[in-house]
């Protein structure tokens, strides 16, 4: 998962913010799925079904966004799938769309989304998908007093405009289910996506066993930490269906000192028939500084940037591209790592002049990771790279360190502390 998130934001760095995020839910009353069920049975009953018709319904979306341009031209897009604890999947798009088709003011974004209840006589279908699949609550204190709003009752209260989910008249209209259709602001919608890497899978816990003829309880065997996996999930793996994608693809590029790249080989294969073949000392980066060497034009090329213009090829050399594209990726390294670090900023951004690679390193590590994270990485500058301006590294990243603290700690100086003393922590340094 945490490869895929940086997957999603080298997208994010080739083609800007994503602008649209859209959650689909599996609705389990679809007639497709209604129609196939054996007397007696319920949706809930039929995993297969459920998997098979939300995944078919999934597909005929992804066409409609990306061939049909309903909401605009889509440029890039990444989608992740998932199951809530009752079973029904639904799936997480990010649409990064054209230039030409961002959403930059109101009247675009009320063409696209809509957030209120629509005329009960003029869209009688519309506004009952709307009412079943789109409202909130209810919660809190109701007014539903207000004359200017319309107001429709769900489940035994009457609610209005303010409970309604944005959502896609289009969409909703076409697919009968929860659609929740919003604009994004920033790229904290990919974490969204990906937040398992810092959760992991659902899981839970549950003994199956019970008490001896005097009562006691062997606590060891009664804990079972396990993994929860739904009905629908494990079809959905069965069937060997997508649980994520990336449009365009990312190709990871492999990242060495001199002679320190990973070889391939079959389990019992001689390790000297594996260093003799032709290719063995070839790697995407050996390569690289090949196809430099061979294409004058291409020298201008970042390593970065060179899917873009050429294919790695199963031959190991890098082939000029005819057609398509394709975003690179350079694996992380981590500033502990000295040269093979330095390396990466080199490939990265050329050679250069101001001395801000730290700045960019813990940047780069905000967008990507979490609080913890970059509070280990911050650490390791101080330990390993010798900044010269501490503090000014400190005031600049200071609040991205301290995010998961400012949500328990209301006072500026106790998230301070409680950081500093994290930070002092992760090398064995206290007070």
């Amino acid at each position: 998962m945490k490869k895929r998130h940086m997957d999603a934001m080298a997208l994010v760095q080739t083609y800007g913010k994503p602008d649209i995020f859209l959650t689909m839910t599996c609705n389990p009353n679809w007639q497709e799925i209604l129609d196939e069920l054996l007397p007696g049975q319920t949706p809930q009953d039929r995993p297969d079904l459920v998997a098979r018709v939300f995944r078919a319904k999934l597909e005929t979306m992804k066409d409609m966004l990306t061939k049909n341009h309903i909401l605009g031209v889509v440029k890039a897009y990444v989608y992740v799938v998932e199951f809530q604890k009752r079973g029904l999947p639904h799936a997480h798009f990010l649409l990064i769309m054209d230039s030409t088709y961002k959403l930059v003011v109101p009247e675009q974004y009320d063409r696209v989304i809509s957030a209120e209840l629509p005329d009960k006589h003029k869209y009688p279908e519309l506004y009952a998908m709307v009412v079943k699949h789109m409202m909130h609550g209810p919660c809190g204190v109701l007014k539903p007093n207000n004359v200017c709003m319309q107001d429709a009752k769900v489940r035994g209260q009457m609610l209005d405009n303010r409970w309604v989910v944005p959502y896609n008249p289009y969409l909703l209209r076409m697919f009968n289910c929860h659609i929740n259709v919003e604009v994004c602001s920033s790229i904290k919608a990919v974490k969204y996506l990906y937040k398992y890497i810092y959760k992991g899978h659902d899981q839970t816990s549950f003994n199956i066993d019970q008490p001896d003829a005097n009562g006691n309880i062997d606590e060891i065997k009664r804990f079972i930490d396990a993994r929860w996996i739904t009905p629908p999930e494990a079809m959905w793996r069965i069937f060997g269906f997508t649980l994520c994608e990336n449009h365009p693809a990312v190709l990871q590029l492999q990242l060495h000192m001199p002679n320190m790249h990973m070889v391939t080989f079959k389990a019992g294969e001689s390790l000297d028939d594996v260093l003799a073949r032709d290719n063995a000392s070839k790697s995407m980066l050996t390569e690289y500084f090949a196809a430099n060497r061979e294409h004058e034009w291409a020298r201008d090329i970042l390593y970065k940037d060179f899917p873009g213009w050429f294919t790695w090829q199963q031959t190991k050399y890098w082939k000029p591209r005819e057609k398509s594209f394709q975003v690179g990726r350079i694996v992380s390294a981590n500033p502990a790592e000295g040269e093979r670090y330095f390396l990466r900023v080199l490939l990265n951004h050329g050679l250069i002049e101001a001395d801000n690679t730290l700045d960019e390193c813990l940047t780069e590590s905000e967008a990507m990771g979490h609080a913890a994270s970059a509070r280990r990485l911050f650490a390791t500058i101080l330990v390993f790279c010798e900044p010269g301006d501490v503090r000014g590294l400190w005031d600049r990243h200071v609040e991205a360190m301290s995010m998961t603290s400012r949500r328990r700690l209301m006072c500026p100086i106790a998230v301070e502390r409680e950081v500093l003393l994290d930070i002092g922590g992760i090398f064995g340094v206290h007070g």
